[in-house]
C-alpha cells in the first residue's frame, strides 16, 4: 500500500512557508493545514496584504528603513532628530525595538545585515557606501554602533570604528549587553578608535577600562523579582520616566 501524502498543492504551499526565517518543516506544515482551513475570503485578504507590501514597501536609499510608495520614509521625513548622532542597526527591525524605549532622539541607518564571512557576507553587501554618504554630506559627528554582540556583530563593529573615524566621524561609540570581557578584550578595546563602549549587565562587574561604562540592570532585577514573588505589580520598573 502506497504511503498517503499531503496533496501537490498542499506540498507546494509548505516549501513555501518553509522558505520563512524560523519556520521549519513541521512549522510549515501547521500553517499549511490552518491556512487552508480558513474560508476563501481570509486566503485572499493574507494574499492581498502580502502582495501590497511587497509592492509598495521598499528599503529607503538613504537610511535603509522601511519606505511606502505613498509616504515615503517616516524616519527620513522626521525633521524633529537629532541630526548630529546616528546610531547603525543592522536591520530596520531593530530600529522599531529601540524607538519603543522612547530614549534614542537621534537618526538611524540600517546596515541591511552585518559582515558573515561564512556566509559570504562581506562589507559591500551591507549599506556601508550610503553610510558613508550620509557622513559626508551631513552635520552628524557621533555614532552609535549598534550591531550585535556575536562574532559578526564584533567584526562588524571594529570594520566601521575604523572606517568612520577615517571618514570624519569626531565620536563613535559601541553598545552590547551582558558582555564577558576578558583582560584581552579589555586591551583590544584600548587600542581600537572606540570612544566608548557600553554594555548593559544583570549582574555587577568590575571596571576594567575608561572607555567601558557599564549600566548594570541587577538592582532592577533584583526588585523585579522580589516583586514577582510578593505578586506585585513590575511595569512601574519599566516605564520610561
Amino acid at each position: 500500500m502506497a504511503r498517503l501524502e499531503f496533496p501537490d498543492e498542499i506540498k507546494l504551499l509548505i516549501e513555501r512557508l518553509k522558505k520563512l526565517p524560523g519556520i521549519g518543516p513541521k512549522g510549515a506544515e501547521r500553517i499549511a493545514v490552518w491556512l487552508i482551513n480558513q474560508d476563501g475570503q481570509f486566503a485572499d485578504i493574507f494574499a492581498d496584504a502580502v502582495q501590497t507590501s511587497s509592492k509598495f514597501i521598499k528599503a529607503c536609499e538613504k537610511c535603509g528603513f522601511f519606505e511606502s510608495k505613498d509616504n515615503g520614509c517616516s524616519l527620513c521625513n522626521d525633521t524633529n532628530r537629532d541630526d548630529f548622532v546616528i546610531c547603525v542597526v543592522e536591520q530596520p527591525t531593530d530600529v522599531i525595538a529601540l524607538e519603543k524605549t522612547g530614549v534614542f532622539k537621534g537618526c538611524y541607518h540600517c546596515l541591511g545585515g552585518k559582515i558573515a564571512p561564512l556566509d559570504n557576507i562581506g562589507p559591500d553587501d551591507l549599506r556601508i557606501d550610503a553610510l558613508i554618504q550620509r557622513l559626508k554630506y551631513s552635520s552628524f559627528k557621533e555614532l552609535i554602533l549598534g550591531v550585535g554582540s556575536d562574532v559578526e556583530g564584533e567584526a562588524t563593529a571594529n570594520y566601521l570604528a575604523d572606517l568612520m573615524i577615517e571618514k570624519g566621524a569626531e565620536s563613535v561609540i559601541a553598545i552590547c549587553t551582558h558582555a564577558l570581557l576578558s583582560g584581552d578584550a579589555y586591551e583590544k578595546i584600548e587600542k581600537s578608535k572606540l570612544n566608548k563602549l557600553i554594555t548593559s549587565d544583570s549582574i555587577e562587574i568590575k571596571k576594567e577600562s575608561n572607555k567601558v561604562e557599564h549600566l548594570s540592570c541587577s538592582k532592577m532585577f533584583a526588585e523585579a523579582m522580589y516583586n514577582v514573588h510578593h505578586n506585585k505589580s513590575i511595569d512601574k520598573l519599566f516605564i520610561n520616566k
